[in-house]
């Protein structure tokens, strides 16, 4: 059964077992797919880029709770009588 690869890059688990760093070098930064028998097994994500993905979700939430208060009534407060 076909499976859809999402990058650019991919290595078997021979290849990353016989040297991980240069399977995760060979990708320039991006996710690598490992494949197991010509179907994709798990994706190897180098840490920067795990890094941006988190950033990304969290602003994903952030967005959520904004669109959710817009509609909200706004509050005025006078900065001097805190």
């Amino acid at each position: 059964m076909p499976s859809q690869i999402l990058t650019e890059v991919a290595a078997s688990i021979s290849e990353l077992k016989a040297n991980p760093m240069k399977v995760v070098a060979s990708g320039n930064g991006m996710p690598i797919a490992v494949l197991n028998h010509n179907e994709p097994a798990f994706y190897c994500v180098p840490a920067a880029a795990y890094e941006a993905m988190m950033d990304l979700l969290d602003d994903i939430e952030l967005l959520k709770i904004v669109k959710e208060r817009m509609d909200e009534p706004n509050v005025q407060v006078v900065l001097d009588n805190l």
